[in-house]
């Protein structure tokens, strides 16, 4: 190998040892915000999780707000990847939006995580979110997919006019959320895990439903 091609080598290792060390971080962050808040997380335990430094943290990301930004941003980066997994433009406007809505579901599901982050930025009325336009034009992604399968359905007779596609987001993200978010207390007070496994299909197929049905003329 020539000396050119080895220091080739050594810096395309060097930029995966950072990007793994990086995505380690705020894996280890992701938790940490989740379970104590903006407030009750440390970067100190955030080092000492992953066996780096604080130095480090601030190496990679520049402090704990930025930090926790990153964090943000990568939650809200995979739910709008696995949105734009969904083919709608060779589905029909009705399973285009059951499937949008299933992957919302899914995803909420399987990261309790990103609802407590949310929840999180919510007690803090959104005063870290609001200054990172980055947030704003990832997340108009999902408003803008929707927007195409309702002027879609509009087009084919099959959707009514005046419905509004962020109205559809959120209908889509309340019934998602609720079910992860208040799992527990619903559970005290009505004696029913909504997320019991063996009634899943049965709130999966309720959404598509809600929203299907909302539409339909």
């Amino acid at each position: 190998m020539t000396q050119e091609k080895s220091m080739s080598a050594l810096a395309g290792e060097r930029r995966r040892d950072a990007e793994r060390t990086r995505a380690e971080l705020l894996d280890v962050a992701t938790e940490e915000f989740a379970e104590r808040g903006y407030s009750g997380a440390r970067v100190d335990e955030i080092a000492a999780r992953t066996r780096t430094t604080k130095r480090m943290i601030y190496y990679y990301f520049g402090g704990k707000e930025q930090l926790y930004l990153a964090v943000l941003e990568r939650a809200y980066a995979e739910i709008r990847a696995a949105e734009r997994t969904v083919d709608v433009d060779h589905l029909d406007p009705v399973a285009a939006l059951r499937r949008l809505a299933e992957v919302t579901f899914d995803h909420h599901e399987a990261h309790p995580a990103f609802i407590k982050l949310v929840g999180v930025e919510n007690a803090q009325q959104a005063k870290h979110m609001n200054h990172v336009a980055r947030l704003v034009d990832l997340n108009s992604s999902a408003v803008a997919l929707l927007d195409d399968v309702l002027t879609r359905g509009r087009r084919d007779g099959t959707f009514r006019e005046g419905v509004d596609a962020l109205d559809v987001h959120m209908l889509i993200s309340s019934f998602c959320f609720f079910r992860v978010a208040n799992r527990h207390t619903f559970g005290a007070l009505f004696d029913r895990d909504l997320l019991a496994p063996e009634r899943r299909e049965h709130y999966r197929t309720m959404l598509g439903d809600l929203v299907t049905g909302y539409l339909k003329i």
